[in-house]
């Protein structure tokens, strides 16, 4: 059984190995997520703090697409899927923050959900295939791959970063704080 906080967040590991610290520090910032915007209505979840126009729909969206383009795309170099795939991102860089508004909580919930399930699957099947060292199959365009290890941290990063904007938008809708 996992050590949960008071949040039912799983409590990253403080004595484990590179890979399960990673990945428990990344569970970590999902659970935050999803503490975070939970129990949330379409209001809530388009809610905006000052004149940013982020919200926490969008944020569920736009970690979806992290997800997805950073352990898909760019570590098994597999085709973006639907429904990143039918975006001109050149275009609209910024679509999947505007187009939550267009979803219900339970689809953004189901994009992030299940974009989450996919990033799983594809770490442990990478990782069952080599160590945080291995390279990503998709090359930048200098045509040198991130490791493993620097997808993950990157990813570790973008939900951190995020938390605390969710932080600000979550208390300015009906009062609720922590970390």
């Amino acid at each position: 059984m996992s050590d949960l906080d008071e949040q039912h967040r799983p409590r990253p590991p403080t004595s484990a190995d590179e890979t399960d610290t990673l990945l428990g520090f990344l569970e970590y910032e999902r659970a935050t997520l999803a503490w975070k915007c939970s129990e949330l209505d379409a209001a809530g979840l388009a809610a905006r703090l000052g004149p940013s126009p982020m919200t926490l729909g969008g944020m569920l969206k736009h970690l979806a697409r992290v997800e997805d383009y950073w352990f898909s795309y760019a570590l098994h170099a597999r085709e973006t899927a639907a429904p990143w795939n039918t975006v001109d991102w050149k275009a609209d860089p910024d679509r999947d923050w505007q187009s939550a508004a267009e979803d219900s909580p339970e689809q953004l919930f189901t994009f992030w959900r299940e974009a989450a399930d996919r990033s799983r699957a594809l770490v442990a099947q990478a990782l069952a295939a080599g160590d945080l060292g291995q390279r990503a199959r998709r090359a930048w365009p200098d045509g040198q791959p991130p490791s493993l290890r620097w997808i993950l941290v990157t990813v570790i990063d973008e939900y951190a970063r995020h938390s605390g904007h969710a932080d600000l938008i979550r208390e300015s809708v009906d009062g609720s704080t922590g970390q």
